[in-house]
């Protein structure tokens, strides 16, 4: 385990040296690749599945948001389980390739889908495969930076991630407009074709990922006990950050209810494809920076700023009433996303012990998993009610998001460290 620096003047992280985009070793560049690719396919389809469940085949919110839900939940242990198990093999590359493969296997058939229960099935594979990826993919970003450069290492990921969901949505746009030029509904057709077409960069992400990426040395877990969803051989700051991540998530519903939002409005699909890529080109813009400035200020108030940015998103969302605004928000949610997602990641490695940096992500990625099946249940039910039981209108989950995401900030500031042990 490498020496804690020494603290900053600060009292915040005191990783002060200048960041060098050529010192990132071969396994970022080819993870950031193999993302990219994987979002060019995943978004051209992902963004457009609400819009299919609710415009195709007339599925009400509440069934969008369990299915949105179940397939977050569903890959939650396998989190635990994947990471656990490649700090116990001391390798992560396989892995991951392995949960890559399965998610190109399964994206394919939502071409079929003719009823929800249909879709559930893709999305739970789908998300099976990202759950036994996540956390070996980012133990093995982990393994292989010096804490020097890990907010720089894990914000290139994001930031390459974020490029192929902006390179995703425009191929979608493309295909949209030719088909269906600006009708407010999404067809059929439409759906298919873009289904289609995302196989080719799946494919793609998963041969990048098998022919470049390396194994870097890691830390073989002396533990036999089996994997288990508790926090227990943590240190207090890790177990602190996991609470606060789980509040805030409850509140932090699928963001298939901004685009329906948005479809509520009166945005035409392309609208909606056309939002959707300003928030990426935000969000891709905001990440690399804010990894590589999270080296020198320190984690915490990047993730607490970008939390404050989505209750006062959230909170305008649910006031929204003209297109414009909705548009002009969910392209200000980039900045959350870019503030939060790859300095997030990049804590975690701060907070734990070298050896234990698998099972931690999994820990961390299962709690936001598990959290993403009551948020988006709880969404859907505010905003159109459940079993007869009248919901509370559109704005609902936003506020209720809103008020979570700022008790949230107040605990993150209050019981996090100032200063964190690198590892």
């Amino acid at each position: 385990m490498a020496s804690t620096p020494a603290p900053s003047p600060t009292g915040e992280s005191p990783l002060k040296s200048k960041t060098d985009w050529r010192d990132l070793p071969r396994n970022v560049w080819v993870v950031t690749v193999t993302s990219f690719l994987t979002d060019v396919s995943s978004e051209m389809v992902l963004n457009l599945v609400p819009l299919f469940l609710a415009n195709v085949l007339g599925v009400r919110t509440a069934v969008i948001g369990l299915i949105e839900g179940v397939a977050e939940m569903a890959a939650s242990l396998l989190k635990v389980f994947s990471g656990w198990l490649s700090d116990r093999l001391g390798q992560r590359k396989w892995l991951a390739v392995t949960g890559y493969g399965l998610s190109t296997i399964a994206k394919p058939f939502l071409y079929f889908a003719d009823s929800w229960g249909w879709v559930l099935t893709v999305r739970f594979s789908d998300r099976v495969g990202k759950g036994i990826r996540t956390a070996p993919r980012d133990a093995l970003v982990a393994d292989s930076i010096t804490e020097r450069h890990r907010g720089l290492a894990f914000g290139l990921h994001r930031a390459g991630d974020t490029a192929g969901a902006f390179v995703g949505l425009l191929i979608a746009l493309g295909v949209v407009w030719a088909w269906q030029g600006s009708d407010l509904n999404l067809a059929r057709p439409t759906f298919q074709t873009v289904v289609l077409l995302s196989i080719i960069p799946a494919a793609l992400a998963v041969m990048v990922l098998a022919v470049g990426a390396r194994d870097a040395p890691a830390t073989t877990q002396e533990s036999r006990s089996a994997p288990r969803l508790s926090l227990k051989g943590f240190d207090v700051p890790f177990k602190r950050f996991v609470v606060v991540i789980i509040l805030f998530t409850l509140g932090n519903s699928s963001d298939a209810f901004i685009i329906l939002r948005a479809q509520e409005r009166g945005l035409s699909v392309v609208g909606v494809m056309g939002m959707l890529l300003t928030f990426n080109l935000v969000y891709a813009v905001v990440s690399g920076p804010a990894g590589a400035l999270s080296d020198r200020v320190g984690r915490r108030w990047l993730i607490a700023g970008g939390w404050l940015a989505y209750a006062f998103i959230y909170l305008g969302l649910a006031l929204a009433d003209a297109i414009w605004q909705v548009w002009l928000l969910f392209a200000l949610y980039g900045l959350y996303y870019g503030l939060t997602e790859g300095v997030g990641k990049a804590m975690v490695a701060d907070l734990v012990q070298a050896e234990q940096r698998g099972t931690a992500y999994g820990m961390f990625n299962a709690a936001i998993g598990l959290m993403a099946f009551p948020a988006s249940l709880i969404a859907g039910i505010l905003w159109q009610g459940v079993g007869g039981w009248p919901g509370f209108g559109p704005g609902a989950p936003f506020l209720f998001g809103a008020g979570l995401a700022l008790v949230a900030v107040v605990l993150l500031i209050m019981w996090q460290p100032r200063q964190v042990r690198v590892t």
